[in-house]
């Protein structure tokens, strides 16, 4: 039997799930033209870039970092809010790096995370069903049959805001914001009112000290770029698949003349793109897709998955494999790690596959609260991250990364912490994510202080 040759659309012929039915096909394939004539959002060596730095954490050289908002939203597209999500990244990595004694990869969740995969395609409220909320790429929040209709049109307009939040994030991390030298800065209002602040402050008079001496021996921001800039890197999940395909590109700068390649493709929607627990059928759309692009991908490993599964997905997405190609993200859940993630562990040594191990502790420490708000326990979030690390450490294998759903503001919607936001503050508080429940700034910094100190 012949192999099918990739192509950027030769995921329509595969089974589909998560993807909209769009009721003007028309106007998507209007929209799908007009991105494609757009410049792409990232360039292919900034995403090999991000693969070689991958491929030192699959090494157990380097940590990854990812994290920021559940969902992007139209009506939060403020510079602030920018500002203040990679601020916290900042201030985490600082802590991570005192703590792992390793550089850290920063990765946001930003710039792309527009679409949200949902468990069911209806939604019901007081005996009125309506289409679910996909994300503001899709459909509109607003409960009525107009906003959740799904409209091509918004593609366009998640480009546009991820083209300017792009812009804006590669000033702060280029134009002298992340200096090191700024580290008191990166601390929050509210979260300089808090526990940490006085644990973030030391390692901030550290940093000085080191910093001080470093200048008199003539390294400085003028003749040191590592001291004033970060690399920073954006990923989503590549879900709505009518604009990852419509943001791929060939890389000119692997084309080979002498056989007329014309050079690899990548996805320019953002430098790392992952597949969801929802969408990771091997025969599937999503996995079709993401096989085809080289950039760094990364897998939602959730409990229900075998070793015999995962092999055969990291054969289809890492056949060559390449070191930094593949990062699993398992997200199992407190109860179900120490249980479910040896087996996955042993399937990838015994086959002695390259891969990148990081925790999305959050999804599988959900819970709905007996007033109707869904969140996360801060201890249950804390307690999968440590057993993922112990599991790994007994295993001989190396906990790479974290993956964390977290924003800057100062939101009430995970319980637990040094706040000790309880299921009651819940609707007392500022409560306004779109979709799962975020760890807050001051959380997220409590939360990279426990992790370096264990």
């Amino acid at each position: 039997m012949k192999k099918q040759i990739w192509t950027p659309d030769s995921w329509k012929s595969k089974p589909k799930s998560q993807i909209p039915d769009y009721p003007d096909a028309d106007k998507l394939q209007q929209v799908e033209a007009t991105l494609a004539s757009y410049p792409p959002l990232v360039f292919a060596g900034e995403a090999r870039n991000l693969m070689n730095k991958l491929a030192a954490v699959s090494e157990g050289k380097a940590f990854l970092l990812q994290g920021g908002d559940c969902a992007e939203s139209f009506q939060e597209f403020r510079a602030n809010v920018i500002r203040d999500n990679f601020r916290i990244l900042l201030q985490m990595a600082v802590v991570l790096t005192f703590g792992e004694k390793l550089p850290v990869v920063k990765v946001g969740r930003v710039a792309g995370q527009f679409a949200k995969p949902r468990s069911s395609n209806d939604e019901t409220r007081n005996g009125v069903t309506l289409p679910s909320y996909r994300g503001d790429i899709i459909n509109g929040f607003n409960f009525d049959s107009a906003s959740r209709i799904p409209d091509p049109e918004r593609m366009i307009r998640a480009y546009v805001q991820a083209a300017s939040t792009l812009n804006l994030l590669r000033a702060f991390s280029q134009g002298g914001y992340a200096d090191l030298h700024q580290v008191h800065a990166w601390n929050l209002n509210f979260v300089s009112k808090s526990a940490q602040a006085s644990r973030y402050e030391d390692i901030a008079h550290r940093l000085d000290e080191t910093l001080a001496f470093m200048g008199a021996m003539g390294i400085t921001s003028a003749t040191t770029p590592q001291i004033r800039e970060v690399e920073f890197y954006t990923s989503h999940e590549a879900l709505l698949l009518y604009y990852e395909q419509a943001l791929t590109r060939r890389d000119s700068t692997t084309a080979r003349q002498g056989d007329g390649y014309e050079g690899d493709w990548y996805d320019c929607s953002g430098h790392m793109l992952w597949i969801g627990e929802r969408t990771r059928q091997p025969d599937g759309a999503h996995v079709e897709f993401l096989s085809g692009v080289k950039n760094p991908i990364g897998l939602k490993c959730g409990p229900s998955m075998t070793g015999d599964e995962l092999i055969t997905l990291i054969d289809k997405l890492n056949p060559e494999n390449i070191a930094g190609r593949l990062t699993l993200i398992t997200r199992m859940g407190h109860e179900t790690v120490e249980k479910k993630l040896p087996t996955l562990i042993q399937a990838v040594q015994k086959e002695g596959r390259k891969v990148v191990w990081s925790c999305d502790p959050m999804h599988g420490n959900t819970i709905t609260t007996s007033n109707g708000y869904k969140t996360r326990p801060f201890q249950s979030i804390l307690t999968e991250v440590k057993k993922f690390t112990e599991v790994h450490r007994a295993m001989g294998t190396f906990p790479g990364g974290v993956h964390f759903e977290l924003t800057g503001k100062d939101v009430e919607e995970c319980i637990g912490g040094d706040q000790k936001i309880t299921h009651e503050t819940l609707a007392q508080g500022l409560y306004e994510t779109l979709c799962d429940p975020r760890l807050n700034a001051t959380q997220a910094l409590e939360l990279a202080f426990q992790l370096s100190e264990a």
